[in-house]
């Protein structure tokens, strides 16, 4: 595989990965304001947990570009899950507490503001690489 090819898969892959983190991050959002009538039910943020492609036995159809990245896994964030007092909700358990989710919104904001530069970053990467293969063909026609 050539340079070129290299460039385009590394930047295919974290393309990949960070769309995964803002769709993670758009359904935290989405959860923020959920409640559960059990500490186990309630929603936990998640997490996508990166992975480099560096071994030849990690790349797949998928992602066969060694160098790239991938998500591993989504883990639930650790924060603990929050109660409220709220007797008159219906979602209350038999103490009238209520579980709310672990979302922090301003937190989620900054990950879908990183995710998005990074994303971006990588757009930009695949841009360029385009305009330096346009430029090299232009040399050669010359």
């Amino acid at each position: 595989m050539n340079t070129i090819d290299s460039v385009f898969g590394i930047a295919g892959t974290a393309l990949n990965a960070q769309m995964i983190r803002m769709n993670t991050t758009a359904s935290n959002l989405a959860n923020a304001t959920t409640v559960a009538s059990s500490e186990k039910d309630a929603f936990r943020a998640k997490r996508p947990v990166f992975k480099a492609l560096v071994q030849d036995e990690m790349t797949n159809a998928a992602f066969a570009q060694l160098g790239g990245v991938k998500v591993d896994h989504i883990v639930d964030d650790p924060t603990p899950i929050r109660s409220l007092y709220e007797p008159s909700n219906p979602s209350a358990d038999k103490d009238g507490m209520v579980y709310l989710s672990n979302v922090n919104e301003m937190q989620e904001m900054v990950e879908m503001m990183a995710a998005s530069r990074s994303y971006q970053n990588n757009v930009e990467v695949v841009n360029t690489a385009k305009q330096l293969m346009s430029r090299t063909l232009d040399l050669t026609k010359s």
